[in-house]
């Protein structure tokens, strides 16, 4: 198996790259760490480009044996710069992005029949992958995202969505408008969180077909998406704080749906 021992090899250098936003959009693709990553990018069926596993990481053969991609081994010392994480598994995988167009989305989502999540300006990589995780494990059938949300194959993302990138479908929607046209055509309910209403979330029906947006971190859901959406509801506080985390606030919404579908 070939060996990386240089800084100008081709593959070593895409790696680095793809650390940075402006090379994962040139070349369409992103990295993924860790053999349960790497393995669930392939039993998903992802386009797997290189699989690179560090020289001294001997339990990666038997996963390179069964990958059809191009594998290499790369020396510790240069792997060490090729990942995006402190206490590295030794074995990354280039993906391929699947980027899909509006009719494609829409078509996906009409067959899962489930909820959709859209993101509105979120910028914490922590926050996105943690929501992208959970509305996968609550059944969502897609995540929608407006422009000015984080890149969401960024490292830090993807690696705490923690594969379910590989099977939800996203959609980026270049303004609030659009996102909510695409929405209100699938017949979702639009749902905004906020704190001028006095419906509670577990007053309301959030059981199916619902649109549910997650604003920004620091400034919340903007006011134009705040004026287009059906219904606002609110997370009930009995402590001193007056809002949650926003991944936080999104997993008790999006696990209503389940709760209700019990009842």
């Amino acid at each position: 198996m070939r060996l990386i021992t240089s800084k100008e090899n081709q593959i070593y250098r895409l790696c680095v790259r793809l650390s940075a936003r402006k090379y994962r959009q040139k070349y369409g693709e992103y990295l993924i760490e860790g053999e349960k990553m790497v393995r669930e990018a392939v039993k998903t069926g992802q386009c797997l480009k290189i699989v690179v596993a560090a020289e001294s990481n001997k339990n990666a053969d038997t996963v390179l044996e069964q990958i059809s991609c191009e594998t290499v081994k790369a020396a510790d010392s240069l792997f060490a710069q090729m990942t995006q994480t402190e206490n590295s598994q030794g074995i990354l995988a280039v993906v391929q992005k699947e980027e899909i167009d509006e009719s494609v989305f829409r078509k996906k989502i009409r067959e899962k029949q489930g909820n959709v999540i859209l993101l509105d300006r979120l910028q914490d990589p922590g926050n996105i992958g943690t929501i992208i995780r959970t509305a996968d494990a609550a059944g969502y059938s897609g995540v929608m995202t407006i422009k000015g949300t984080a890149d969401l194959y960024s490292p830090k993302i993807v690696r705490a969505a923690a594969g379910s990138l590989f099977r939800m479908p996203v959609f980026s929607a270049d303004s609030s408008e659009e996102a909510v046209r695409i929405l209100e055509a699938e017949g979702k309910t639009i749902i905004a969180t906020g704190f001028e209403t006095e419906i509670f979330y577990y007053d309301a029906e959030l059981t199916e077909n619902v649109g549910l947006i997650i604003g920004n971190e620091g400034n919340g859901i903007s006011a134009e998406l705040m004026q287009m959406a059906h219904k606002i509801v609110k997370i009930p506080m009995s402590g001193e704080i007056d809002s949650l985390n926003a991944a936080v606030a999104a997993g008790i919404l999006m696990y209503e749906s389940i709760r209700e579908n019990r009842l």
